[in-house]
């Protein structure tokens, strides 16, 4: 257990840097910068764009030259990238950025969950979703963090040495990563060795197709990828709703999304340990029904305790769902193309995330928050029947 010992220790603190840089500080700094709501969509959904590009391709190549040399690329983009930030000063150069910093978990995230899954035997539900949740708390404790340093001295909206704090908080935490990581990371590797450039090639090719071509993994991992275009806008667009249209502080705009976050990393190991006992799907379609109820909620909502219950129902959602889609793609696919799985689930998942910022931004643009929100939930709503028609129940 202690290669995933080190996985969980250097997953913390990677995703402790990655969320200083994001929430709520990212849509907030573009709102600093100038952007309106189509502009913060873009800035906040751009990097999980790279993603889409990158994850299933990192995912292939760790089946074909190894784990270890493909998650430590991704951690010197987690160790680079955040001192970039300090350098900012247009909403362009935050674009440009953005995009950049998603290397590190398009490189990384996947990669890392495909050794969880080779070590976890029949109980990867629940080590996903312990991997998942210790990367959690790193969260949970930078969106608070992240919204405190913005809030504390200003007499209404922060200025610009605040966000170069959090920043500068977010590089330091990014360059521990990348060096423990190096120290500690020694997986043992599934790997064929003495392979030519085309044999190698080749077995890229055929884990790709492999995956690519299951409609039961494509489709799981679509059910995550719906789930995500609404955590992804709630996650651009609760703190600037909760701010400037329901009067809250940066503070309490953080401390939404941090409690969102308390409820899916407490929920998830239990979820993930219910659904390697009782079965995925269920799980999955009760987590995409939550989902929906509680982000159309979100605009009829106006104070802070109103929010916070409606942040707590999309949590619990968001573990049913998260604990049960990874594990069920795992169990879909053969061992020496986990990499390929775990790349086109999480391709699939920021196809979702990254289009849910984009898209609320231009729907709230154009309609208004009570109802963009509502017409985005009808969509988790419809993809319940299409699950259960292309997932067989498992046996």
């Amino acid at each position: 257990m202690s290669a995933f010992n080190n996985l969980c220790t250097v997953g913390f603190l990677a995703r402790f840097s990655y969320a200083l840089a994001r929430n709520p500080v990212l849509p907030l700094f573009a709102l600093f910068l100038g952007a309106g709501p189509e502009a913060i969509g873009l800035a906040v959904g751009i990097s999980t764009v790279t993603g889409i590009f990158f994850k299933l391709p990192a995912g292939a190549l760790s089946d074909v030259v190894g784990r270890r040399r493909t998650m430590l690329a991704g951690l010197v983009v987690f160790g680079v990238m955040p001192f970039f930030y300090l350098l900012i000063e247009s909403y362009s150069a935050l674009v440009v950025v953005r995009f950049l910093h998603g290397l590190a978990t398009a490189i990384y995230g996947p990669v890392a969950m495909a050794v969880v899954a080779d070590v976890a035997g029949s109980r990867k539900g629940e080590m996903l979703s312990w991997f998942s949740s210790v990367g959690i708390i790193g969260t949970l404790l930078g969106a608070p963090i992240g919204g405190f340093i913005l809030d504390a001295g200003t007499n209404g909206s922060p200025v610009l040495w605040q966000f170069r704090l959090v920043f500068a908080l977010s590089a330091l935490a990014g360059v521990a990563a990348m060096v423990l990581g190096f120290k500690t990371l020694g997986i043992e590797e599934k790997v064929e060795h003495g392979l030519g450039f085309g044999e190698r090639l080749a077995n890229f090719r055929e884990g790709i197709r492999e995956v690519l071509s299951d409609k039961r993994i494509v489709t799981t991992s679509s059910m995550e990828g719906v789930q995500n275009m609404t955590m992804g806008a709630l996650e651009a667009f609760l703190p600037v709703y909760a701010v400037k249209v329901a009067g809250l502080s940066e503070f309490q705009a953080g401390l939404l999304w941090g409690a969102q976050i308390i409820v899916t990393m407490f929920s998830k190991p239990l979820m993930g340990r219910v659904s390697d006992a009782q079965g995925r799907r269920p799980l999955i379609v009760a987590g995409l029904a939550l989902c929906a109820v509680s982000f159309a909620a979100v605009p009829f909502m106006g104070g802070f305790w109103s929010l916070l219950a409606a942040s707590l129902v999309f949590g619990l959602g968001e573990a049913l769902v998260t604990s049960s889609s990874a594990a069920l793609v795992a169990d879909m696919c053969r061992q020496r193309h986990f990499g390929s799985a775990m790349g086109a689930f999480g391709t699939i998942f920021d196809v979702g995330h990254a289009s849910g910022p984009i898209l609320a931004g231009l729907l709230v643009g154009w309609l208004g928050y009570q109802i963009s929100f509502p017409l985005m939930s009808i969509v988790l709503v419809a993809a319940i029947p299409l699950f259960l028609k292309n997932v067989p129940q498992e046996d």
